[in-house]
């Protein structure tokens, strides 16, 4: 399930890094997007290259290892699509008082929060993933006790 989840990220990450682009970039008015299509090709391969291996590495140990979540390093990558818009001068957005408190950093509200928000396809995906996580964890505390 782990390897499925890091494929299905690798796959869409790149494109969901370009299509937040595009979006804040369309919302801005701007009808131009040639100027940033390099830079944001360039920062989808970035972000797979950063992800996937934090995600395998993550996926390398055992269920009470993990400090973090997949989706909490899938959210990081919002870093590449936002220094994108931020290095072409497009302005911050307005964003709700949480996005502010919770990812200060996200100037323009692309935070996925669920796998979902990345790609349609994974957000079941990450559901199952999740359970299977939870199951694993308990069947060990189970045999423990």
């Amino acid at each position: 399930m782990s390897a499925q989840l890091v494929d299905a990220v690798g796959d869409g990450l790149a494109r969901w890094v370009v299509r937040s682009v595009v979006s804040v970039v369309a919302s801005s008015g701007a009808t131009d997007m040639s100027p940033l299509d390099q830079a944001a090709a360039a920062a989808g391969r970035a972000a797979v290259d950063e992800v996937v291996p934090a995600l395998e590495a993550l996926f390398a140990l055992g269920v009470d290892e993990q400090r973090a979540s997949p989706l909490g390093i899938v959210r990081q990558a919002v870093r590449f699509p936002t220094a994108v818009l931020a290095d072409a001068g497009v302005a911050p957005v307005e964003r709700s008082a949480y996005q502010v408190q919770h990812f200060p950093d996200d100037l323009y509200g692309l935070t996925p929060m669920t796998f979902a928000d990345l790609d349609p396809a994974l957000g079941e995906l990450g559901l199952v993933w999740g359970a299977a996580k939870a199951r694993a964890h308990l069947a060990r505390h189970r045999t423990e006790g």
